[in-house]
């Protein structure tokens, strides 16, 4: 197996970003009482919580990790939920994460201040009969060994962590995991090592395949939050993996890669899944478990805001309770019966609809339909050009890129896996990257974006005005570097090609080949006389996840030409909503 890159860490400090009121070291069990307040900017506690501190787990190589463990003050034994990432367990806290609700909108006095960051938070859940556990991970704070990024090694250290915790004399046996971005990564890493006190998932969005969705979607070396991510957590006194560096000795899919995919088969829990069509971090990934998880208990919703916002909302921290009631707690509490699948579909203009309830995804009645790029007019259309053409580009130039237009008479519903299949050259280069994106334009041809978080003020505006993808929803985007066009038979459906990304193909000179590029699932309204723009470009169109990232350069110029028509036709393929209603 190729060997894992480590590099030195650096310990949490007192005073940090990312230091929180209970980041210190300090083992021992202590009551919380009913009425406590952390800090002043968060909620009192509703009950009294017993806080056992720094407790020493060890995994079964003999590391020493530490988690910390609210739980409900009484005898009664109660479930446990696990929130496993390499954040801080007392960086709930922070002025990073208090930060981050500022940046997004909302007000720390929505929760406690107890919860780890983008995890459960205890002051809810203790009231309502669940224990909470915040782990240090291996190498994080003051837990032994190295840590690693996104990892099957993670998934057996939580399984250990769960095994423990389901073995408890308070607990009744039942373990279940929650939390968004890493916290959800994670679950699924867990749930296929089947860990036999694991009793319910719930991965509210997270990648799910570390080359792909984080350090080299659509084969490119895209490193701006995986550096960010390798350099700002994972803090500790020993070493962390360098996924920057692996990235750059082992640019295809290898042993090493694959260890950091999780065997999606072996996810048998039950599961109720959050995703969103706008995290270009997360989406992708989600919507991938979703689909090739084996569990037969799964529940997917699909909400239309940001995953902070959608998973401390009140209404959506009881539906998740339903859920971990049903199977933490055997409640016959109807939740059987809620659809295996609710979701949105984007108006951009203020009249989305939420909770459209399916029995999968995409839902009944969809057709993928193939919209042809003729390069003459510059124009979509379900009739293939009859005679061939070509639009071109130059790469780093302006405009550096290349539209086809639609204009829809009647009300067009687009839900489910778009995908661009296009016949593609290079002169004066010898590969392509190629970012594509899907528009919505309104009757008068201006691009339509939506905010998906509370803050919509000016700062919000500066930071995601070419950027900050994860605040403002553009459209649907995919990518692909052009020698790794291969594609895996095996996984590839009609509506999602999956490449395989252990080869590459550079082109010749003259040669022209065909391309199928993935793009995240949609779900968009168009209303008559609103456009759809199909946009491809040699340059990302949407910017950079996160405010504040370098945006990614290809390293490859010359010009891109696309051809159209002909025997070599290129087309968007869209899933069309006919309709009808979904069968329940």
């Amino acid at each position: 197996m190729s060997e894992k890159v480590f590099m030195p860490s650096r310990p949490l400090v007192p005073g940090g970003e990312r230091y929180g009121v209970l980041s210190g070291f300090a083992p021992g069990t202590r009551i919380l009482e009913a009425g406590t307040r952390l800090a002043e900017p968060f909620r009192p506690l509703p009950v009294d919580i017993v806080f056992e501190k720094d407790i020493a787990v060890t995994l079964r190589d003999g590391t020493v990790t530490y988690v910390d463990v609210f739980r409900p003050a009484g005898s009664e034994q109660v479930p446990v939920i696990v929130a496993f990432s390499p954040y801080g367990k007392g960086q709930g806290s922070s002025p990073s994460a208090m930060g981050v609700f500022g940046l997004v909108g909302l007000d720390n006095s929505i929760v406690s201040g107890l919860q780890k960051f983008e995890g459960p938070d205890p002051a809810y859940w203790c009231a309502r009969g669940y224990a909470i556990c915040n782990p240090d991970i291996r190498g994080v704070a003051e837990s032994g060994g190295d840590s690693v990024l996104w990892d099957r090694q993670e998934g057996r250290d939580a399984y250990d962590l769960v095994e423990w915790l389901g073995t408890r004399e308070w607990c009744s046996g039942k373990v279940a995991m929650s939390g968004t971005s890493y916290l959800a990564a994670s679950q699924w890493f867990t749930a296929a090592e089947q860990p036999p006190h694991l009793a319910a998932i719930n991965p509210w969005e997270g990648m799910s395949d570390t080359y792909r969705d984080l350090v080299l979607r659509g084969g490119m070396p895209d490193s701006g939050f995986a550096r960010q991510l390798r350099d700002v957590s994972f803090r500790g006194h020993g070493r962390k993996e360098d996924i920057i560096a692996e990235a750059e000795r082992h640019p295809l899919i290898n042993d090493l890669w694959e260890h950091k995919i999780p065997r999606y088969e072996r996810i048998t829990v039950p599961a109720y899944v959050v995703a969103s069509y706008s995290n270009t971090l997360h989406t992708q990934g989600t919507f991938r478990a979703w689909r090739r998880m084996s569990s037969v208990d799964k529940w997917l919703r699909v909400h239309n805001s940001q995953e902070w916002p959608d998973y401390y909302d009140e209404g959506n921290r009881e539906d998740l309770r339903r859920f971990f009631d049903h199977f933490l707690k055997d409640a016959d509490n109807g939740w059987e019966h809620t659809p295996r699948v609710r979701y949105s579909l984007l108006d951009l203009e203020g009249g989305d609809q939420v909770a459209l309830a399916a029995d999968r995804f995409p839902p009944s009645g969809v057709v993928s339909t193939r919209y042809y790029l003729d390069a003459g007019t510059r124009t979509l259309g379900t009739a293939a050009p009859a005679e061939a053409a070509t639009a071109r580009y130059v790469v780093g130039a302006n405009p550096g890129s290349v539209s086809f237009l639609t204009r829809f008479d009647d009300e067009t519903v687009l839900v489910g896996y778009p995908k661009a299949h296009l016949r593609v050259e290079a002169d004066g280069a010898d590969d392509m990257d190629l970012f594509v994106l899907v528009q919505k334009l309104d009757a008068h041809g201006t691009p339509l974006a939506q905010f998906t978080v509370p803050n919509q003020g000016a700062m919000i505006h500066d930071v995601t005005e070419y950027g900050g993808s994860i605040l403002r929803y553009r459209g649907s985007d995919g990518r692909l570097r052009v020698s790794l066009r291969h594609l895996d038979e095996t996984l590839s459906t009609g509506d999602v090609p999956a490449h395989t990304f252990d080869r590459a193909e550079k082109l010749a000179a003259g040669e022209a080949v065909d391309v199928d590029i993935d793009l995240l699932p949609v779900g968009l309204v168009f209303h008559p006389g609103e456009q759809l723009r199909f946009v491809i470009s040699g340059r990302s169109l949407l910017g950079s996840m996160m405010p504040g990232m370098p945006e990614y350069t290809s390293p490859h110029a010359g010009t891109h030409i696309v051809h159209t028509g002909g025997d070599h036709a290129s087309y968007l393929q869209l899933p069309v909503k006919n309709s009808g209603k979904d069968t329940p």
